[in-house]
C-alpha cells in the first residue's frame, strides 16, 4: 500500500461559482491547449522546459502522453482549457522514482483554488503511480505559486541562477522545490488514510 487511492476522471469542481471539469488531456485537445498556452503571460512559461505556444512542442507533448512519459490533467470551463497539471517522468533514467510536476492556470481563474485542486489531483495521481519524490521548478518571483506548493509540503531544494532567458533575453533564477512522497505516504499509511488531506 502506498497511502493513496487512484482518483477517477472526469470529475467536476465547483470553485467560487465556476464549474470546472478535470479530465485527462488527449490528442483532440491540442487546439484548445494551444489557445490556452498562447493566452498565458510569457513569463508564466519560463519554468517549462519548452515553449508550449509552438505547435511542434505541443505535438511532442502529446506524443509523450501517448507513450506514457507524461500524464496531464486539464481544467476545462465552458469548453475552454483554463488550467493544466502535468506529471513528467522518465522511466528509463536513474531517477525513475522522481517526477516533475508542472501546473499552469489561466490568469482569470487564479485565486479560486483551481491551481491547488490541480496540484492535489496530480500529487495523488503521481503517488498512485508509485512516484517517490516530486519536484517543481519556477522563477523566484512567482511567489504566489511557491507559497501554494509550500503549503502542500514542498520545500526549496536548489536555486539555479540565471538558468532561463525570457523572450527579451533577460536571465532569471529558477527555484527547485521537492516533496518526499514516499515518506508522506508512509505517514498516511500509519493513520490508515488513502488520500492526501486537503490543505
Amino acid at each position: 500500500m502506498n497511502g493513496f487511492a487512484a482518483r477517477t476522471y472526469p470529475r467536476t469542481l465547483e470553485l467560487k461559482g465556476e464549474r470546472i471539469a478535470i479530465r485527462y488531456m488527449a490528442a483532440r485537445d491540442a487546439p484548445d491547449v494551444l489557445a490556452f498556452a498562447r493566452a498565458l503571460p510569457p513569463h508564466d512559461l519560463l519554468f517549462l522546459p519548452r515553449d508550449i505556444t509552438h505547435p511542434k512542442v505541443l505535438a511532442a507533448w502529446i506524443a509523450e502522453i501517448d507513450r506514457g512519459a507524461m500524464t496531464t490533467l486539464l481544467g476545462v470551463a465552458d469548453n475552454a482549457v483554463v488550467g493544466c497539471a502535468t506529471i513528467a517522468r522518465d522511466s528509463l533514467s536513474w531517477s525513475a522514482h522522481v517526477a516533475e510536476l508542472r501546473v499552469v492556470v489561466a490568469p482569470a481563474l487564479r485565486g479560486r483554488g483551481l491551481g491547488r485542486s490541480l496540484l492535489e489531483d496530480a500529487f495523488a495521481l503521481a503517488a498512485a503511480m508509485g512516484v517517490e519524490k516530486m519536484i517543481a521548478q519556477m522563477t523566484t518571483d512567482q511567489t504566489s505559486a511557491i507559497a501554494v506548493f509550500e503549503t502542500m509540503g514542498y520545500r526549496g531544494e536548489a536555486l539555479l541562477r540565471d538558468h532561463v532567458r525570457d523572450r527579451d533575453g533577460v536571465a532569471h533564477d529558477i527555484v527547485i522545490l521537492s516533496h518526499d512522497v514516499k515518506a508522506f505516504a508512509a505517514r498516511l499509511d500509519a493513520y490508515g488514510m488513502t488520500d492526501p488531506p486537503p490543505v
